[in-house]
């Protein structure tokens, strides 16, 4: 069993990486998958919101990336979630200097992930909302791309620097990196001008569109301070039954 790799990825930000890989994590283990998750950001949010302590973490993707500790060693289990973790917190930010003069720098998290591929069904990596050498990285291991983006109009930007960079990963790096789709999150059907994007993306992306449409919702937003994914938060809030669904429609396209 090979897992497939998946980054969760835009270069902009606030738009619901970090949710989608938390609550797709947990939606996904909640339908009887094996899921681990790479935290990639030196925010380390989704290990806060994996109810992991970062200022405790003491080997996370840091020292994997560093060859200081070994992947199998260093995963977490979650809390609430049932999946596994890689954490993440603000040393991973120095990775990106210490890594500078490294060989094959841009390959250590696939040299990683490969030892545990066996183990899971899906890794989910969480990238950071810049291009760093802690995307490049995440970009070169993954086999697809998720792309969360909120209906706004700076969105559609986004997308196309990604689309570039996606592009120079595939010549350099990865050349089987692929966009498996778009999801659309804080999504608001009253709004109009979520109703104008999204003709954009029907028209620009008709076949890299999931159909599912993650809400704004509170509870989503609630449960990182809690911990926990919104559907231990509160499995019946809109956003937890959109999160599953999702899970359910990657499920089927994949």
């Amino acid at each position: 069993m090979n897992a497939l790799v998946i980054a969760l990825a835009n270069q902009k930000g606030g738009v619901g990486k970090t949710t989608t890989a938390v609550n797709l994590a947990a939606s996904l283990a909640y339908r009887g998958k094996k899921i681990l998750v790479v935290d990639m950001d030196p925010q380390g949010n989704a290990t806060t919101g994996s109810g992991i302590n970062k200022g405790n973490v003491r080997a996370g993707s840091y020292a994997v990336l560093l060859g200081e500790a070994n992947i199998k060693q260093a995963v977490v289990h979650s809390r609430g979630g049932n999946y596994d973790l890689l954490a993440a917190n603000r040393t991973l930010a120095g990775a990106e200097v210490e890594l500078v003069q490294e060989p094959a720098r841009e390959m250590r998290l696939k040299n990683a992930l490969e030892t545990v591929q066996n183990d899971y069904d899906c890794i989910l990596i969480d990238c950071p909302p810049t291009l760093t050498l802690l995307t490049v990285n995440a970009l070169a291991a993954a086999n697809q791309v998720i792309v969360p983006m909120v209906c706004e109009y700076y969105a559609l930007e986004g997308i196309s620097d990604l689309i570039a960079t996606i592009r120079k990963i595939r010549q350099s790096v990865n050349p089987k990196l692929d966009i498996l789709g778009i999801v659309r999150t804080m999504y608001d059907p009253r709004s109009l001008l979520s109703q104008q994007v999204d003709e954009q993306l029907e028209k620009y992306f008709p076949n890299k569109l999931f159909k599912t449409l993650i809400p704004r919702n509170i509870r989503l937003a609630e449960a990182p301070s809690h911990g926990i994914p919104a559907l231990a938060y509160d499995p019946k809030a809109r956003g937890s039954v959109a999160y599953l669904e999702f899970a359910d429609e990657l499920l089927e396209k994949i």
